[in-house]
């Protein structure tokens, strides 16, 4: 999960500091709209994936968004807004910008679904967002071990996850089995699947192995990542090479699916964690609370001097 990192770089020019760390950076557009105005400020937010939020001249929130670009996100609800023409009504009213920058697109994603699942703003359609919560469940059992995609964690398998999005979810799934063929080193194949496994090189003296390493790669461990991206790079040469171009399509939408997979992701996890992060940084204070597991609050306003009390009862990991 991440930990706030408040930083006014847009103005001052020096990297986060004070109670910031790593990956989640708070970047307070709310501040600088003050002199800026609200389009301009959406030009002084990193090219980084996130979450926004817009404030109207009372305060309240009108709209909670996610980008891969705050930047170009934000400034685009002053362009044509095409297939978005139902938000043209709210730009006028945009008075104030805020962002937390996080750790990667599918961090971004998910924030905006808890938050979105708290409250849902006036200008927001759809509480929690349209994609949805997926787990991939591996049963490493000898007879039929397998990497399925679940909408709840099993009891009695490996839970992977959680992830975000069905499709790239079945991607990561197809794209980790096309590599390492774990339900061909089950116990109980018939005929065809003994001969499939055969082809594949593998038995079930594999079975703890591949268990094992699809573990390693989602996890992002080196050598199972690099292992896993040869294996596709492999195979989508082996389709192109066979003119089976759907194929060598397919291999590279499970290539691409990677990254999301083992991108940064803290703001919800299997864990029933509940905490308050707070982080300080040039008159700018954020209070986020995780309640089971999930980053579901986000508060954000000026605070001209530290709060060393409030930051001491922050946890030492999240400083």
């Amino acid at each position: 999960m991440p930990v706030p990192a408040l930083s006014h770089a847009p103005r001052s020019g020096r990297a986060p500091g004070g109670a910031g760390t790593r990956a989640l950076d708070a970047s307070l557009g709310r501040v600088l709209s003050m002199t800026a105005g609200a389009r301009g400020t959406c030009g002084l937010l990193p090219a980084a994936p996130g979450v926004y939020r817009f404030r109207d001249a009372r305060g309240r929130v009108l709209y909670v968004g996610r980008a891969s670009n705050l930047r170009t996100r934000t400034q685009s609800y002053w362009g044509d807004l095409a297939g978005r023409a139902h938000l043209r009504r709210m730009t006028p009213q945009i008075e104030a910008v805020e962002a937390l920058v996080c750790g990667s697109p599918h961090e971004a994603a998910w924030l905006e679904r808890n938050l979105l699942e708290r409250a849902l703003p006036r200008w927001n359609r759809v509480r929690g967002g349209l994609e949805v919560p997926i787990w991939l469940v591996l049963d490493p059992g000898p007879r039929a071990p397998d990497l399925t995609v679940a909408h709840e964690p099993s009891l009695t398998a490996v839970n992977l996850g959680p992830f975000l999005g069905a499709d790239r979810a079945r991607l990561v799934r197809s794209g980790l089995l096309r590599v390492w063929p774990l339900p061909l080193t089950g116990a109980a194949l018939g005929g065809s699947e003994r001969e499939m496994a055969r082809v594949r090189g593998v038995d079930p003296a594999d079975r703890a192995r591949l268990v094992t390493v699809i573990q390693a790669a989602l996890a992002g461990e080196p050598d199972a990542l690099a292992a896993w991206r040869e294996g596709l790079l492999a195979a989508r040469e082996r389709s192109v090479a066979s003119l089976a171009f759907e194929q060598a399509q397919q291999v590279s939408d499970e290539l691409a699916a990677i990254d999301w997979a083992i991108g940064i992701q803290r703001v919800t996890g299997p864990a029933q964690v509940d905490l308050d992060v707070v982080g300080w940084c040039e008159g700018v204070l954020v209070r986020l609370a995780i309640r089971g597991g999930r980053m579901q609050h986000w508060e954000q306003r000026l605070a001209e001097r530290e709060p060393r009390a409030l930051l001491q009862r922050t946890a030492p990991q999240w400083r």
